[in-house]
């Protein structure tokens, strides 16, 4: 373990958003499958897009997050939408989307391996990404920064219970964590309900699943917001000292 002038032990990084560019995709495969359905629908007056967010927030407790639940629920939205009129060709390529999308190549973010490089050197750091395992798995693999994380965790949910077991596994009580990400549903809220710490990195895009929180003015005070990756160093910093004090 790094010395580090602090309370705060070990740094966790979200993936998707954070790391590398991952929603930008998912918009151009919504604009796509709205596409496709509007050759049959009025897309407004049925409301596709609110009906095909219901449907994947319903589908998450059984296919959980990424791009295989995400095509499976425009599946299920496609044919509710049309009453069932849906081609079968259409069908088939928004499967070929789902496709495109587990095939896209990582992109990292600007700055990322930079500071993910900076912060490692003064504390261990670790990956905490949630989603689809083999999806999530083969992007570590391409990005290039999987041998600066000391662990690399991928779990179906990151919710105050998650961070609860990862705290235990990783020795650390809740005060000598910070986690960045760009949810404040997923990466933040959570972390600072448990009495952790955290940098916010909003994305010029999120999933409005991810928009469905807030922080507490009490648990405020232990977070930054940043606007690149560049800040995330002395974001982090920062809080380090607050947190020695």
């Amino acid at each position: 373990m790094r010395t580090a002038p602090t309370s705060i032990r070990l740094v966790g990084f979200d993936a998707d958003d954070t790391l590398w560019r991952s929603q930008d995709y998912f918009d151009e495969a919504q604009a796509e499958f709205e596409r496709l359905v509007g050759q049959y629908v009025d897309l407004h007056a049925r409301g596709a897009q609110d009906h095909l967010y219901e449907i994947e927030k319903r589908n998450i407790a059984v296919f959980g997050y990424g791009v295989k639940g995400m095509v499976l629920s425009m599946i299920e939205a496609a044919v509710e939408i049309t009453s069932q009129r849906i081609s079968a060709a259409d069908l088939h390529r928004i499967v070929g989307m789902g496709k495109d999308l587990l095939r896209h190549p990582v992109e990292l973010l600007p700055g990322i391996p930079e500071a993910v490089s900076a912060i490692a050197s003064d504390f261990d750091v670790v990956l905490i990404t949630k989603g689809d395992l083999f999806h999530q798995e083969a992007k570590v693999k391409q990005c290039g920064l999987a041998d600066r994380f000391r662990r690399i965790e991928i779990v179906s949910e990151k919710d105050t219970a998650t961070y609860t077991r990862l705290f235990d596994e990783f020795g650390v009580a809740p005060a000598q964590f910070l986690m960045i990400g760009n949810s404040l549903r997923s990466d933040i809220a959570p972390v600072l309900a448990l009495g952790g710490w955290g940098v916010y990195m909003p994305y010029h895009t999120t999933w409005a699943h991810e928009n469905e929180a807030s922080v507490p003015p009490h648990d405020a005070a232990r977070m930054r917001r940043v606007a690149a990756a560049a800040e995330l160093p002395d974001a982090v910093r920062a809080l380090a000292s607050l947190g020695a004090g």
